[in-house]
């Protein structure tokens, strides 16, 4: 097929996935654009990059420090708008520090940590640009709708990034292919910068759709439903093609953990006793860290996936970051370990032109210290406290989040994802989800007492049972509780139900 026949394609399949989207969420604000813009470009590459062609604009090293203009512009400009969507919600920014204490206090401790680091000002502006990345976060949390705002998100970002990744690979190579300098082999990126990055893309994305999948799976007899399962077995099959073909052997297995994590968490076993899985998830995650580094049976897990047993050259990159000696207790500055003659020391070493430690914990101890990667895990073992509570009684959107824990933990045992990354942002939307989920249930909850004070129960219990269940027929406090196909679903409908009106059909089975 001729390159611009796909690409004229591909424009038809965006428009009517866009136009069409069966799974298509009315009420979620137009505000919206906002994030999936700087998401967009955190998938995928730099608006100067777009505009080049080119991976890389400019001295790389240079870029590292100074950054470019023409990205900067417009991430302030996103940031600016996403302040102004903020202001007009009148967002509560002392209740979300407060909700959000440690979270809070590793923002606070990275901000500090440029007045040791060697180059200050580069060191803030990093601080600065990635401060956007938590306001596109809150702008999506902050919607009316707030957990629908979230599966639309990653939705639209599966259909702008994901074929778009394969219409390049397959009909514009010389945008998507790139040549390892040391092997000579050719590795693929499609829309991303490299083919990890690639694979992170298509890991967040996988994990998306699957879930989505998995909880539509017992309403898939209804026509929305059916339409909504084409859809997302089209995506998930690019996915997998797109991983299969950029060779991402980390970014794939953790989709295959994060797919287990969701299938366990919505079988009947799960459910009965939510406690198994609550366990099991972080045992098994430390065994195979007590396995991989105490152990040093790293080279064994490498040969499973069929990488050589120095992790293609991360065993390296880790013996030469950490013989740089940086504080221990208080890092070399935020996102200023890859920054100035320490930078050049390094390319100097043979590793070539890295700027990450290819280890998330790593990463945040060369920047941060011991205090930072505390902080760090502290807000971790937060959020999984935060996931467990969810699944009692069960809320699909806690199996979505444990999946994008679960993957997150194991995926930055050989890639850098805590800093301003797309996995990183897509695990601190699913965190805060959760919380605002039992935030919104609590409002809802309270309205619809309201609404049973000023009229018996029993007229609910008639109004409910001669309508058939119908939510659109309910009154507005019950109405809110159906998403079909968002993130609670049928499941916790039905949970509302048992506590206030008798089981009835389904009004769309």
């Amino acid at each position: 097929m001729p390159p611009d026949v796909a690409l004229f394609l591909w424009l038809v399949l965006l428009v009517a996935l866009f136009a069409l989207d069966p799974a298509k969420e009315p009420k979620v604000s137009v505000a919206l654009w906002v994030p999936l813009t700087a998401m967009f470009f955190m998938g995928s590459r730099q608006p100067a990059q777009w505009l080049s062609g080119n991976i890389a604009v400019g001295d790389a090293a240079e870029a590292l420090t100074e950054g470019n203009p023409l990205n900067r512009t417009i991430s302030l400009v996103l940031l600016f708008l996403g302040i102004a969507v903020l202001a007009s919600r009148s967002f509560r920014w002392g209740d979300f520090f407060q909700r959000n204490g440690v979270l809070t206090a590793y923002l606070l401790f990275a901000l500090v940590s440029f007045i040791w680091s060697d180059l200050p000002f580069p060191a803030f502006k990093k601080w600065f640009r990635d401060l956007g990345n938590y306001v596109m976060v809150l702008v999506v949390l902050s919607d009316p709708r707030p957990l629908e705002a979230v599966s639309t998100l990653l939705r639209r970002l599966g259909y702008l990034l994901i074929p778009l990744s394969v219409l390049l690979i397959k009909y514009y190579p010389s945008w998507a292919r790139q040549y390892d300098p040391y092997t000579g082999f050719a590795t693929y990126s499609g829309a991303a910068t490299s083919k990890n990055m690639l694979g992170v893309l298509c890991l967040l994305c996988g994990i998306y759709f699957f879930w989505d999948t998995v909880v539509r799976w017992p309403d898939r007899k209804d026509r929305r439903q059916k339409r909504v399962l084409l859809v997302n077995g089209g995506l998930i099959w690019m996915i997998v093609w797109l991983l299969n073909t950029c060779n991402s052997a980390t970014s794939r297995t953790c989709l295959v953990i994060a797919c287990l994590v969701i299938l366990a968490a919505h079988s009947k076993a799960v459910r009965r006793r939510p406690g198994i899985l609550a366990v099991t998830v972080p045992l098994v995650f430390l065994i195979y860290v007590f396995l991989f580094f105490g152990l040093g049976l790293s080279g064994e897990f490498a040969s499973m996936v069929g990488r050589p047993p120095s992790l293609s050259g991360r065993t390296e990159i880790w013996g030469i970051v950490l013989s740089q000696q940086t504080n221990p207790l208080l890092g070399a500055g935020y996102e200023s370990f890859w920054l100035g003659p320490r930078l050049e020391r390094i390319w100097a070493g043979g590793q070539g032109a890295i700027n990450e430690a290819h280890n998330g914990y790593l990463e945040v101890y060369l920047n941060l210290g011991y205090i930072g990667l505390f902080l760090l895990l502290l807000f971790v073992v937060a959020v999984y406290r935060n996931i467990c509570k969810r699944f009692k009684p069960f809320s699909s959107i806690a199996s979505f989040a444990l999946a994008i824990w679960t993957a997150f933990l194991f995926h930055n045992c050989t890639e850098a994802d805590f800093r301003s990354g797309l996995m990183w942002l897509g695990f601190v939307m699913a965190a805060l989800a959760v919380s605002e989920a039992d935030r919104v249930k609590a409002r809802e909850t309270a309205a619809l007492h309201k609404h049973t004070d000023s009229g018996t129960k029993s007229d609910l219990l008639l109004e409910a049972t001669s309508h058939g269940c119908d939510s659109h027929a309910l009154p507005i406090e019950l109405s809110a509780f159906r998403s079909a196909g968002s993130f609670d679903g049928w499941g916790d409908w039905r949970a509302l139900g048992d506590s206030i009106v008798p089981p009835c059909s389904r009004p769309d089975a």
